[in-house]
C-alpha cells in the first residue's frame, strides 16, 4: 500500500480520539461556556506539543523524540503524516496505527461513560472528582 493511503487511516484514528475527548468536555461542562473552556486545554496541550515535536522531527526524523511521538498516540495523528515523506519502516507505521486505534477505542469508551452520566446529570458541575467517579460506575 502507498503511504498516502496510511495518512488516511491515521487521521480517522486521530478524528476518533480528538472528537470523543472534546464530546466529553461537552457533556461534562452542559451549558457553561467558562467550565468547557478550561477543560479544552487538556486537549489542545497535546496537539501544541505535537506541533512543536514535528518541527523538530522534520529536521531530524531518526532521532529517538521522532520515533517516540510517532508511537504515542496523541501526538502520532499530527507527527506521523509528516514523517510518511521520511519513509518510515513498515513495522512502525503499522505499530503506530494499531497504537493509535487502541487508544481511540479506549477513549470513545471512556467519552461514552461520561457522555451517557453527564447527559442525565443535566444543570450539575461536573469536578474533575465526579469526572473520574463517571468513568467508573458500572
Amino acid at each position: 500500500m502507498e503511504n498516502s493511503a496510511y495518512i488516511y487511516f491515521v487521521f480517522l484514528g486521530g478524528y476518533f480520539i480528538y472528537a470523543s475527548l472534546f464530546a466529553a468536555i461537552g457533556a461534562a461542562a452542559g451549558d457553561d461556556i467558562n467550565d468547557s473552556q478550561s477543560l479544552t486545554i487538556f486537549v489542545t496541550i497535546p496537539i501544541m506539543f505535537a506541533m512543536y515535536i514535528m518541527m523538530q522531527a522534520i529536521r531530524e526524523p531518526e532521532s529517538g523524540l521522532t520515533f517516540f511521538s510517532t508511537l504515542f498516540p496523541l501526538f502520532s495523528p499530527i507527527l506521523m503524516p509528516a514523517m510518511m515523506a521520511f519513509d518510515p519502516p513498515w513495522w512502525q507505521i503499522i505499530l503506530s496505527l494499531v497504537l493509535l486505534y487502541l487508544f481511540a477505542y479506549v477513549t470513545v469508551l471512556f467519552a461514552a461513560k461520561i457522555y451517557r452520566v453527564g447527559i442525565l446529570m443535566y444543570g450539575k458541575k461536573a469536578s474533575a472528582k465526579e469526572l473520574w467517579k463517571w468513568l467508573f460506575i458500572k
